[in-house]
Formats: C-alpha cells, sequence, structure tokens
C-alpha cells in the first residue's frame, strides 16, 4: 500500500517509524500538525490584528490530538486564543458558522477535511461575510474566496508516490522503504479577497507566494 499525503502516519499507527515503516505500508506522509503551527503564524502576519482564531475540525478524521497542542502551543506564542469549532457532518455548518461569529473570532483556519474541502465555496462565503482572513491547507479554498492556502503540493505528492510503486513493482520490500515528507509547500494568496477584507498583505508575505489570485 502507498500512501498519498496521509496525515501524520506515525500518530495513526499505519507505520512504526517514517524511517522503518515495518509493515506492508509506506509512501508519503504529511506532518500536518507542524503545519497548522504555521498556518496560524502566516495569518497573524498578514494580519497582525489577529486575537482570536477558529479552528474548523472534524473529531471524526483523526489524527488531532498532536495537531490541536501544536496549533495551540504556536497561537500562545503569538498572543493568539484558539477556538475549536467542531464539525462532523455537513448539517453542523450552520451552528458552526453561528459559533464562530458569537464568539467573535477574527482568524479562521480550516484543518484538512473532505467535506471542508467539497464545502469550501460555503466556508469562504461565509469568511468573507463576516470578514475573517481564512488559511487552510488545499489549494482549492484560496480559488474558491479563502485569504490564503498553505500547504504541500498535491502533484509533487502523486509524482513521488509513482517512484514508491516503481520501487515495489521491482520487488523492493514496503516494510524498509522510508517514509517521505513533502518537501514542495505552496503558499497561495487572493488579492481579491483580501481587497474586500480591507486588509493589506505584506509583501514580505507577498514575496513567498507561489501563487496570486487577482
Amino acid at each position: 500500500i502507498v500512501m498519498v499525503g496521509v496525515a501524520d502516519a506515525v500518530e495513526l499507527g499505519l507505520v512504526a517509524s517514517l524511517a522503518r515503516p515495518k509493515g506492508n505500508v509506506t509512501g508519503l506522509s504529511v506532518p500536518f500538525a507542524q503545519l497548522a503551527a504555521k498556518q496560524v503564524e502566516l495569518l497573524k502576519e498578514a494580519d497582525p490584528r489577529l486575537s482570536r482564531v477558529a479552528v474548523l475540525w472534524n473529531s471524526a478524521a483523526p489524527p488531532h490530538g498532536s495537531r490541536a497542542k501544536q496549533v495551540e502551543v504556536a497561537a500562545r506564542s503569538l498572543g493568539v486564543q484558539v477556538q475549536p469549532v467542531e464539525v462532523r457532518n455537513p448539517g453542523d455548518f450552520e451552528g458552526a458558522f453561528s459559533a464562530i461569529t458569537q464568539q467573535r473570532a477574527n482568524g479562521l483556519l480550516v484543518t484538512e477535511d473532505l467535506t471542508f474541502l467539497v464545502r469550501r465555496g460555503e466556508i469562504a462565503l461565509f469568511a468573507l461575510k463576516v470578514r475573517l482572513p481564512t488559511i487552510s491547507s488545499f489549494r482549492e479554498f484560496a480559488h474558491a474566496g479563502g485569504l490564503m492556502t498553505y500547504g504541500p503540493n498535491g502533484s509533487d505528492l502523486f509524482r513521488r508516490a509513482a517512484t514508491f510503486v516503481g520501487k515495489i513493482l521491482k520487488g523492493a520490500n514496503p516494510a524498509v522503504l522510508p517514509v517521505e515528507e513533502p518537501v514542495q509547500y505552496e503558499l497561495i494568496i487572493n488579492l481579491s479577497t483580501a481587497k474586500a477584507l480591507g486588509l493589506r498583505v505584506p509583501q514580505s508575505i507577498l514575496l513567498r507566494a507561489d501563487q496570486v489570485v487577482e
């Protein structure tokens, strides 16, 4: 079995370690817990006024323990409070949006979940309506109207996964094929959304952007 961008494979118990999987699973694992912490930093850099960030997450989609801890640590170091908002199914979105508004979050981090990806347009529209700068790992969010995305390059992950397939077909044992992590991350900024939010994205971020949506 070859993974393509599975979240934190060691924490999930899919492999014993990145260096020696010790089973029939190998491939690519994304350290989403560390990534989420970096996303909080980027959101704060984009909007220094950020003081309370809502984190949209699905408790039915593990792992979330280490991710929550790293987000909390990163946010605290920046003087930012974290507001976890749980969504387990499509019917929870209305209540989640209400909670974010009532608790006066002024930033939104959308974690990695297929439900959120499918409903990205709805999430982006809500964020624009209540003037929330958002960040996610999936590039589709920026194109749907989110402020920014920062995450692994999906095309690169699939290309690298093909090399694992090739090695296994040639007789390599997946138990000793080290699991790899992404080497290419991309930052995408939606300037139209920034303008709608009345936010001037710092040049320090724009210079690092791999793509700018206008």
